[in-house]
This record gives structure tokens, sequence and C-alpha cells, in this order.
């Protein structure tokens, strides 16, 4: 078993590795620079743009930029093209903005998926099935964003409050208590927005899978020996149809950098896949070659538990089969 963790380890520290060079050398074959952001700056002028190029290696071949890009990270020197800020520090606050609103979403989704695709699999069928299929399909069909701006346009006009930012203006010197409820009403529905897509297709997976395994032999006899249907359902049959959510479980890390990016800039949320974005447009590179180099990281570290849990589940993925 350990054996088994180590060597996926081991395999996914090279596999980030060589993510990052290709990362590297994606970003700068993209065409423009960031000397090239504002050319029709009236002070910008060739002797600046040549003292950019040189402060951040612009001029050197590509592994040397690779070299002094990961030089400069580990050692936490690095800085952004935009503002000369340090990069890991700009990236740390905004994850901490973007934690609970991925939090709150995942919350939302696996507390409401699993009792609606468990619900409807053993009621096949009935109303409920119907509509809760039906509520699915739609939910997947009609564009996030814009649903997204038909709640704000609901909220703001029938109950008046402000739904954008992180905070209401004017708030800041207001009683703890009054600060924490408005922060967790300007939390509530970019979490809520970002959780509707994931609930609708998580849901029909839960119903699918369960219908799969309600089916097999082993849950008949179950029922046959008089065991009562609770624990039929949710020891038996759950227990079994958990195990290919084990692989979804470990996917859900990358969605703290890229899963609320629409969202965030809808409603104005100054997390880090805005970040990225504004990075983007700006091309800075540090910045952008930093998150992607996290975004990499988180979802190699997903499936990194991923496979340890599955290896704790079911040890016949295992090579020694213990």
């Amino acid at each position: 078993m350990w054996a088994f963790i180590l060597r996926a380890f081991l395999q996914r520290i090279v596999l980030l590795f060589v993510v990052s060079i290709i990362a590297h050398a994606v970003i700068h074959l993209a065409p423009g620079e960031p000397s090239e952001v504002d050319p029709t700056n009236p002070r910008m002028k060739p002797a600046d743009v040549a003292r950019i190029r040189a402060a951040f290696h612009l001029d050197d071949p590509a592994y040397l930029q690779y070299v002094y890009w990961m030089r400069d990270l580990i050692s936490g020197d690095l800085k952004s093209f935009k503002d000369s800020q340090p990069v890991l520090p700009k990236i740390w606050q905004r994850f901490l903005n973007s934690l609970p609103l991925f939090l709150c979403a995942t919350l939302i989704v696996w507390t409401l998926s699993f009792p609606t695709g468990i619900v409807a699999a053993l009621r096949r069928g009935s109303r409920f099935d119907r509509a809760s299929t039906f509520v699915a399909y739609a939910l997947i069909s009609i564009p996030g964003f814009f649903l997204a701006y038909l709640v704000i346009l609901w909220v703001v006009n029938v109950l008046g409050v402000p739904v954008i930012g992180m905070r209401t203006f004017g708030m800041a010197r207001a009683s703890p208590f009054y600060a924490l409820m408005d922060r967790l009403w300007h939390l509530t529905l970019p979490a809520l927005m970002s959780a509707l897509a994931g609930v609708a297709v998580l849901s029909r997976y839960v119903r699918s899978q369960m219908i799969e395994v309600i089916d097999q032999d082993y849950i008949r006899t179950a029922r046959a020996k008089g065991l009562p249907q609770g624990m039929v359902i949710y020891r038996h049959a759950l227990r079994n149809a958990l195990l290919p959510f084990i692989t979804m479980f470990g996917l859900l890390l990358p969605g703290l950098i890229g899963g609320s990016v629409i969202f965030e800039q809808i409603f104005a949320w100054p997390g880090i896949g805005r970040l990225a974005y504004d990075a983007i447009l700006a091309r800075d590179f540090p910045l952008i070659l930093t998150i992607n180099l996290i975004a990499a990281a988180l979802t190699l570290a997903g499936t990194f538990l991923s496979d340890v849990l599955y290896a704790v589940v079911d040890p016949r993925i295992r090579p020694d089969g213990r």
C-alpha cells in the first residue's frame, strides 16, 4: 500500500515538472508581450521598453526565462509585470476570497445531489422523478451567466438589496454581526449560481448509478433476507454506488482556480479566477504561469487523493491486492 502511494506521488511530481515546462512554452508562444500592452502610451519610450524587457529577462532564451521564473517563484521574489507586486501574496489573498465561495458551492452540490438522485432512483417513473429530470435538464441547458443575470435583476428589482461584490458599500463601519451577515448574503447568490449546474449533473449521475446498483442480485438477496429498506439502500446499495464518485471528488480541487470565473466576473467577486482572467488580458506572464502551475498542482493532488481513496475502498486496484 505504501509503495503504491509513494509511486503515485513521485509520478505526479514528475508530471508537474513536465506540465510547468509545457505551460511556460505555450505562454511564450502566444502573440504579444507585456511591453506591448499599451503601445499608444506617449510616456512609453523605446528606452523604457528596453528597460522593462531587461528587468524581466524577456530577451533571454526561453529556457533561461524558465529558470529565472522557477528561481524567483521558489525564493518568493517573483513579481507581477503589471504592478511589480509579489505574485504569491496576490494569489494567496484572492485564494482566501475564492475559498468560501468554492466550499459553499461544493457543499450545496453534494448536499442536494445525493438525496435528489437517490429518491429519483427509488421512485422511477414517479412525478418526483419526472420533475427532477426536467429541472435537471433545464438547468444544464440554460447558460449559467444568463440565469445569473436574471437572478440579479429579480433580487435588485423585487427585494431592493445589493448583490454585487463581497460587501455592501458602507458596511465596513457596521458592527461585526451585521458585517458577517452582509458577507454571507453576498456569498449566497454566487455560490448558489455556481452550484446549480453541478447539482443537475451530479444528481443524474447518482440516479443512474443507484438504478444500476439496486438491480443487482445481492440487493435482491438482501431484501429477500428481510433486511430493513434503509439498511438495504444506505448500507449495501449506496456504499457500492459511491465508488465512481471517489474519482469525481478528487477532481473538485481544480475548481478553486477555474470553477467560478464567470460568476466571479458577473458578481464582481475578487477571487482567484478573476485574477487569472485579468492577468491574461494584461499579459502578466509571471502571474499567469504561477496560477497555471497551482491549477496543475491542484489537479494532480486531486487525482492522487482519488487514487489513494480508491485503493483504500477497493483493494483490487493495488498491485499487491491487499
